[in-house]
């Protein structure tokens, strides 16, 4: 039975988990033009990166130039990612202009004891050892409700498919410790950055989590495209009422630890946007300025970028319905004529004949 939701928070990576994966030399001015393109697009909440250390990410040691020179757009929050006490403060002293206080408290273990080691540099074993501390500090911070996020839920690329069981049996761990501490679980994320999801492993674990723990009303998938299944795992999740999700523009992204590098990228935001729009769900975006981004983004990043509507287009409808009698229509830069008008093909052979068989 369908249970689509009216409308759904879509989060746009593009400028912290794209950005990442590519090259350390695109100029900060570039990026600056990106992130003002993105905040055109009616997304709420932008992350305009990572206070990370450049050893590691090379690509964000610029990210105090982007943060001082950025112009935010009205009605948008801005974040960034912060993974220790150093990069908070880093990023807080931007505070309101960047806002990273805004907390979620949850525990977030990885199935994969491998990736848990390469990516965070701790044990499975460590992670949940850790939700103690967590727990404690929600308690402190007089949260309502419980959040579990579980890691690489569906397989690993060093450790094979995982199984509904061993899904299970992890968030049943995480969610007891939430219970024997007082608290209900109201919020649980996929976090997966292998792309090993399938649409029917997708659909029959909510549906388990669903039976098992009712009290879960909001779910989250963050989800790698990594063998090109993802927007249809996620139109499982819609199917079931999934509400919040994360792409990025033109599928932009990837993990350096994963073993897959930017073919680990994302959902392309344009292309879920679209998707959503036709089945009649809300999503706060306007589908013609993130088609505008997504060209900004491949001009930005020097290369081709993975999504399908940037490249041809929404659905014309109306006034924007293609003329019976244009040319014939072949590479990827006269597809662009939806945004870039009629000149990109002129000179192609036409079809079309007044007076043939096709206008009788």
């Amino acid at each position: 039975m369908s249970m689509l939701p009216e409308s759904v928070i879509i989060t746009d990576d593009t400028m912290r988990e794209g950005l990442q994966i590519e090259s350390a030399d695109i100029p900060v001015s570039e990026k600056l033009r990106l992130l003002d393109a993105l905040g055109e697009t009616g997304a709420k909440v932008i992350s305009i990166g990572s206070f990370a250390s450049p050893k590691w990410t090379p690509s964000m040691a610029c990210i105090d130039e982007i943060a001082e020179q950025f112009v935010p757009k009205p009605g948008v929050r801005y974040t960034a990612a912060v993974f220790n006490r150093r990069g908070f403060e880093r990023a807080d002293s931007y505070y309101p202009k960047l806002d990273v206080r805004t907390k979620r408290f949850g525990t977030h273990v990885e199935l994969c004891d491998t990736f848990a080691r390469r990516n965070y540099n701790r044990t499975q074993a460590e992670q949940i050892a850790g939700m103690d501390a967590t727990i404690a500090s929600a308690r402190e911070a007089q949260v309502e409700f419980g959040a579990v996020a579980i890691g690489n839920p569906f397989g690993s690329n060093y450790e094979g498919p995982f199984s509904l069981a061993q899904r299970m049996n992890l968030l049943e761990l995480m969610i007891d410790k939430w219970h024997n501490a007082g608290f209900k679980v109201k919020r649980l994320s996929f976090l997966e950055a292998m792309g090993w999801n399938l649409p029917h492993q997708v659909r029959e674990t909510l549906l388990a989590i669903r039976e098992r723990w009712p009290e879960i009303t909001d779910f989250h998938c963050h989800l790698h495209n990594t063998r090109g299944v993802t927007l249809t795992s996620y139109y499982e999740a819609l199917q079931l009422g999934v509400r919040e999700f994360d792409t990025s523009i033109g599928g932009m992204g990837g993990c350096p630890y994963c073993g897959n590098g930017r073919a680990a990228g994302h959902v392309p935001t344009e292309d879920f946007v679209d998707l959503c729009h036709e089945m009649g769900i809300e999503t706060g975006y306007d589908l013609d300025k993130l088609l505008e981004a997504a060209a900004i983004a491949e001009e930005v990043v020097g290369h081709p970028l993975w999504g399908h509507v940037s490249k041809a287009g929404p659905r014309p409808r109306g006034e924007r319905l293609y003329p019976a009698d244009m040319p014939f229509v072949e590479t990827l830069e006269e597809a662009a004529h939806y945004r870039k008008g009629p000149s990109v093909y002129a000179g192609q052979l036409s079809p079309w004949r007044e007076g043939d068989a096709l206008t009788r």
